[in-house]
């Protein structure tokens, strides 16, 4: 009898903890996915729901209760540990419900890492060869407590104790932070974007009275979803629009990563930068660079290869904007793509030839035009000779919208037009995607998107010819552009381009700092990091920009 109630007893005690049995897919591919960097695994919640699994349960109907109320929480914690913004941020893009079915299912397709998909795969098939043979549990249990550990900080001794490259970095790294301010953290941060804006809202352009100078035009070409990183990842970094450009600006922050605000902001440019809520407020015409343009004697023109409708694009133009011009019709050119939302957009080259046809019939002495152009907008599709929509690569869209746009520089030059050309695209393509976003999502103006390719163009001008663009270098934006302009201007009112000087035309341009936001999303860039703040949440945390 004493024999019995010992092989009973050694029987209970392996089942006096449960096996996590399938749990140990979930926390095991949780250790590894963080261990790689593709997780920034939460360590207190998933060990309370560890925990909570391991608790002995002796009532079947308490167990099925236990994993009804733990697998939608498993699923929610998961979505918490990715490095993705939150849920509702993904559906926030504007004027999402309207994109066409095939765009979606493009979407959700890049959802789909199929790296970790085949990872994951790897790991269940470990799991049925080891389970016959080891308590896999075990393994999941000492892989959480080792990524908790490993999230502990040091101790301060140990911290101290480091190399002398570290200490020598964290001494870098620290006289920066107090040049800004103090090490990163919400209190200083957020000092220090109010600071930013309170030092943005005393700038503004000065605009030199108008003159009788020789008339010249200024065509502003703002394109969307064109960055510097869109070119290096499709190989177009050199290119022959940009190498050719008399200026252009490495550094330039377009300060959004949408197309509604980039425009309002890029029109509002002879006034510093101001807060994403600030944007649809009444400003003073002197902040409106078209404004100015007109009080200088340019007649404002609009032109686009789409119809403006989507997310009420034009709308924005004359409201926030201060544009009111009648956009140049475009019903009568071939249909060259077909937009993400089945609109249909005409080619570029096509639309510019037809506008300077039209200028060079008109009498008016000086034009400011304002074109846009969504070519390169992520999910559009090339119409091809049969007239059928056909998916088309960004190279090779981006390859034809900046051979269009060369080819109306070159055929300004070839008609003697006199213009400053202004190519200032509104944000990236996010083609790279990072840890946040997948490609093609811009919720989040992450740096990669924002710095965009800047260059200006003088046409007949008379600037002296350089083996290559002048460069500026220093952080730059929109607010760089409007005093550029003022400075051509003022420069052509001499008689003589002889007189001009050219060499200071770039010195102590406007510099600004590296500050972005969309409407549910801020970023900006301290002591060399960039940071970031969702909407509703008072936390700056740091962009994990690169992928794992």
């Amino acid at each position: 009898m004493s024999e019995a109630r010992t092989a009973a007893a050694a029987t209970a005690t392996p089942h006096a903890w449960p096996d996590l049995r399938g749990w140990n897919l979930y926390f095991l591919s949780k250790v590894i996915l963080a261990w790689m960097g593709a997780l920034d695994l939460h360590i207190l919640p998933n060990l309370l729901l560890l925990a909570a699994l391991l608790v002995p349960l002796p009532w079947r109907g308490a167990r099925i209760a236990r994993t009804v109320v733990a697998v939608p929480v498993a699923v929610a914690l998961y979505y918490q540990d990715t490095w993705w913004p939150p849920f509702e941020r993904l559906l926030a893009q504007p004027g999402v419900l309207d994109f066409s079915a095939s765009y979606w299912l493009e979407l959700l397709g890049r959802f789909i890492n199929w790296q970790m998909v085949a990872l994951l795969a790897l790991l269940v098939c470990g799991y049925l060869l080891l389970k016959p043979w080891l308590r896999v549990t075990t393994l999941s249990v000492l892989g959480m407590l080792g990524m908790a550990a490993m999230a502990l900080p040091l101790p301060a001794g140990l911290q101290s104790a480091g190399g002398g490259d570290a200490g020598a970095a964290q001494g870098a790294g620290g006289a920066g932070a107090a040049a800004r301010g103090g090490p990163a953290n919400n209190q200083t941060l957020d000092a220090y974007l109010a600071g930013f804006y309170q030092q943005q809202a005393g700038l503004k352009t000065a605009f030199p009275p108008a003159h009788g100078g020789t008339p010249f035009d200024v065509i502003v070409l703002n394109i969307c979803s064109l960055a510097w990183s869109d070119l290096e990842e499709v190989g177009l970094r050199q290119n022959p629009l940009f190498d050719g450009m008399d200026v252009v600006f490495d550094a330039f922050n377009s300060a959004t990563s949408y197309s509604g605000p980039a425009a309002i902001r890029l029109l509002r440019a002879s006034c510093g930068q101001t807060s994403h809520t600030a944007l649809f407020d009444p400003v003073p015409a002197q902040c409106q660079l078209f404004a100015n343009l007109q009080a200088l004697g340019f007649q404002n023109e609009l032109a686009m290869n789409h119809d403006g409708h989507f997310d009420d694009f034009i709308g924005d133009l004359t409201r926030y904007g201060g544009l009111a011009a009648t956009p140049l019709p475009i019903e009568g050119y071939p249909r060259a793509l077909i937009a993400f939302d089945k609109s249909p957009l005409r080619r570029d080259g096509d639309v510019l030839g037809g506008w300077l046809k039209q200028r060079q019939a008109a009498s008016s002495a000086q034009v400011a035009l304002f074109y846009n152009t969504i070519s390169l907008h992520d999910g559009n599709r090339i119409v091809g000779a049969d007239g059928r929509a056909m998916a088309s690569d960004y190279k090779a869209r981006a390859q034809m919208v900046l051979g269009d746009l060369q080819g109306f520089i070159d055929a300004l030059e070839k008609n003697g037009r006199r213009a400053m050309v202004v190519v200032v695209p509104e944000h990236g393509a996010a083609l790279h995607g990072d840890r946040m976003q997948i490609p093609g999502m811009r919720e989040i103006p992450s740096p990669s998107i924002t710095h965009v390719p800047v260059g200006v163009k003088l046409v007949g001008m008379g600037i002296p010819a350089a083996a290559g663009p002048r460069h500026v270098t220093a952080p730059s934006s929109y607010l760089a552009l409007s005093e550029l302009v003022a400075r051509i201007y003022a420069l052509n009112a001499q008689a003589s381009a002889d007189e001009r000087n050219w060499d200071g035309l770039l010195q102590g341009l406007p510099t600004t700092p590296s500050v972005s936001e969309n409407e549910g999303a801020k970023v900006m860039e301290y002591d060399g990091k960039p940071w970031l703040q969702l909407k509703g949440s008072p936390t700056w945390t740091p962009y994990p920009e690169d992928k794992p």
